[in-house]
């Protein structure tokens, strides 16, 4: 949070919201890479918001490589193009970058969306704590008229694409992996205002007051909550001989 008012929420309107899910296979980069690629790759045409990992269900039952998650990515409406229009012009472009992606062995799978159905969250919660279908996925999105699609192998992962639009739409739920189209990933000991610049609420992991100084140790990579709409990043105190040259520690969470 800055020292003025708090940031506005990401969600804010006129958004398109869009779930992939990768359902890797070893060796390959991943769906958060997947992620980053597609924010990167559409830079020139589609102004993204942020990009955010959801961590799905963990059961034998569930096929996955090692981490059964997908994510989520949110794009602002291009002014010159109505809602509709637009989506359907990311989703061309998506489904192609995902095409030329594709790894043999993998089940991606891809959703857009410009509205987001109460449903739709419930489904995306439902992914976290219990087994659905393809069916399951495939009917509520046709309920709904939300374009859903695998593109490949035996399309699974178009159940992660609609739970991740579902929870980005909550939310309440994922680590944010990528923040605009800010060119690089911060790690390390990072200046406090230097992350209020990106749009990331800071705030004590066990008081949720605002921290408005300081520097803080965001580790390996800068991966803050997605939490009440917002990007947050939670801290804790940093050890007492590290401060002040870093006075906070970043807390990752799920």
């Amino acid at each position: 949070m800055s020292a003025l008012a708090p940031h506005p929420s990401p969600l804010a309107p006129p958004s398109i919201f869009v779930g992939i899910d990768d359902t890797d296979v070893l060796g390959s980069p991943g769906t958060n890479k997947l992620a980053r690629h597609l924010v990167h790759s559409l830079a020139g045409d589609y102004e993204s918001v942020l990009a955010v990992r959801h961590q799905l269900l963990f059961d034998p039952r569930i096929p996955y490589t090692s981490k059964n998650s997908s994510a989520s990515l949110l794009f602002k409406s291009p002014e010159d193009l109505p809602d509709r229009e637009g989506a359907n012009d990311l989703t061309t472009k998506i489904r192609a970058l995902m095409t030329d992606w594709f790894v043999p062995g993998s089940d991606p799978g891809l959703c857009v969306a410009t509205t987001v159905p109460d449903e739709i969250v419930q489904f995306g919660r439902r992914c976290q704590t219990e087994i659905v279908t393809q069916e399951d996925a495939r009917r509520l999105a046709a309920q709904h008229d939300l374009y859903l699609e695998g593109l490949g192998g035996t399309e699974d992962g178009v159940i992660g694409a609609l739970a991740a639009v579902g929870l980005l739409f909550g939310g309440n739920d994922g680590r944010v992996v990528n923040i605009g189209h800010w060119p690089d990933d911060l790690s390390g000991p990072v200046e406090i205002d230097v992350l209020h610049a990106r749009g990331v609420e800071v705030r004590h992991i066990e008081t949720q007051e605002p921290i408005r100084s300081g520097r803080i140790d965001v580790g390996k990579h800068l991966r803050p909550a997605w939490r009440g709409g917002r990007i947050v990043l939670l801290v804790a105190p940093a050890s007492e001989d590290s401060c002040p040259a870093t006075c906070w520690q970043a807390v990752r969470l799920t």
